[in-house]
């Protein structure tokens, strides 16, 4: 996707202040489900964690899903627009097309600092294009990237990136993901010293396709003068095995170990529930062993992480799975809220600034 210097250029967006400080703007509009499992999210999320939703779409359908509810008392603004990016549309042609469209419009609301993120489960292409066109890209980051958490073992998060947005990677790229998802794990999840590895067909230096091979050259020469805790390779059996933190790799292979991620998880709680109710005696343990299986469900579950953010860009921005219902839509209200909060793209700012000053130019 082609930029301009000027849309690279952009600073970070004003500070929200007043009732925006707790405000995300919302795509209603997005994923299979909208309007209405995107609004119950919304009104979830309001009262859940006592914050505000701009709801951005059509007002008449917004207010059809709203009249369900006992909304007394909870902070939900609807953002009126009739325009609509459709799942199957081209992205970067549907946003430049369709100017007041709901998921630019959610991004316009960060930037003019009336929200603190913008969330959308819609087309995830026109949200990385919105984002770019609306929010910019941070000074020093050529490509941002979807950044996934997926859970890992003794109760610990790991996250990955590039899921889906670069296919094709240069090396220069790979550290950059590198560099951000590691602000990520320190401003959100207070970590301090995230241990980063390159997914690889094996842990040696000389494994892995040309890029990675290169990308772990650079990572290892940069990783020092940077602050970046690079443990090396890393194979697909470590992601989930509590060892690391980040897990850097291009999009195409990130699109697929999330995929692949969402369906084991899948398989095994269809697989536990069937087996443990299958006859008396396992529904008995069954009922005994609920809690434990309950969160274990919940640390599996995707919906609990909500969404993925867009690293890279001056502001916050979430991208949730096109099928998310109410439970995923609340939490990526969550997730946008924590990003906020730890001035997430600053972070990665200042990050990007110390890494220029010891790599040369991409």
């Amino acid at each position: 996707m082609a930029e301009t210097n000027e849309q690279a250029a952009g600073a970070l967006p004003p500070t929200p202040d007043g009732e925006a400080q707790n405000r995300v703007a919302l795509d209603a509009m997005g994923g299979d489900f909208a309007p209405a499992e995107i609004v119950k999210g919304a009104v979830q999320a309001a009262g859940e964690y006592n914050m505000g939703v701009l709801l951005v779409g059509p007002e008449p359908l917004i207010r059809a899903e709203l009249a369900k509810y006992d909304v007394t008392g909870l902070d939900l603004e609807v953002v009126h627009t009739d325009e609509v990016i459709g799942m199957d549309e081209h992205p970067a042609e549907a946003v430049r097309s369709k100017r007041r469209n709901s998921i630019t419009l959610c991004h316009e609301l960060v930037r003019d600092g009336r929200a603190l993120g913008a969330v959308s489960a819609g087309n995830s292409g026109a949200v990385m294009a919105a984002a770019i066109f609306t929010l910019r890209r941070i000074k020093g980051i050529d490509r941002p990237a979807f950044g996934g958490v997926l859970p890992a073992a003794g109760g610990k998060q790991v996250m990955v990136l590039d899921m889906g947005a670069n296919t094709d990677c240069k090396p220069q790229w790979l550290l950059q993901f590198a560099l951000m998802g590691s602000a990520y794990m320190s401003a959100v999840f207070g970590l301090e010293r995230p241990r980063v590895g390159l997914l690889a067909n094996g842990e040696e230096e000389t494994k892995g396709d040309q890029l990675t091979q290169e990308a772990h050259q650079l990572l290892k020469a940069t990783a020092p003068g940077i602050g970046l805790n690079f443990i090396g390779n890393i194979e697909g059996r470590d992601i989930n095995a509590g060892g690391v933190d980040v897990v850097v790799c291009d999009g195409f292979v990130g699109n697929v170990v999330l995929k692949s991620a969402e369906g084991l998880s899948k398989m095994l709680l269809d697989t536990i529930k069937r087996e443990l109710t299958a006859g008396p005696i396992t529904t008995i343990g069954a009922a005994l062993a609920k809690p434990a299986f309950d969160r274990v469900r919940k640390q599996l579950d995707y919906e609990e992480y909500g969404g993925v953010p867009i690293l890279g860009v001056n502001g916050v921005s979430i991208i949730s799975h096109g099928s998310s219902k109410a439970k995923a839509v609340k939490n990526a209200i969550r997730v946008a809220r924590q990003a906020a909060q730890a001035n997430l793209p600053a972070t990665i700012a200042e990050s990007a600034r110390k890494m220029a000053a010891v790599t040369p130019a991409s």
